[in-house]
């Protein structure tokens, strides 16, 4: 398993030599997110579509 800090170092070397403090920061953000989601999924702490929709919309149909 990689640590985070080999993850890190990973992303930053496929970012362009162009890439600013706020790009590095939000690829952190968006793999810290995608990561917490697979935990999430590996877990079980998941529902179900329909569940989200109802959820969001109310009963509404």
């Amino acid at each position: 398993m990689q640590t985070a800090k080999e993850i890190a170092r990973q992303l930053i070397e496929r970012l362009p030599d162009t890439a600013t403090f706020d790009d590095i920061v939000y690829e952190f953000y968006v793999r810290q997110k995608i990561q917490s989601g697979l935990t999430a999924v590996s877990e079980g702490r998941t529902i179900s579509h329909e569940e989200a929709r109802k959820r969001l919309l109310g009963n509404a149909d």
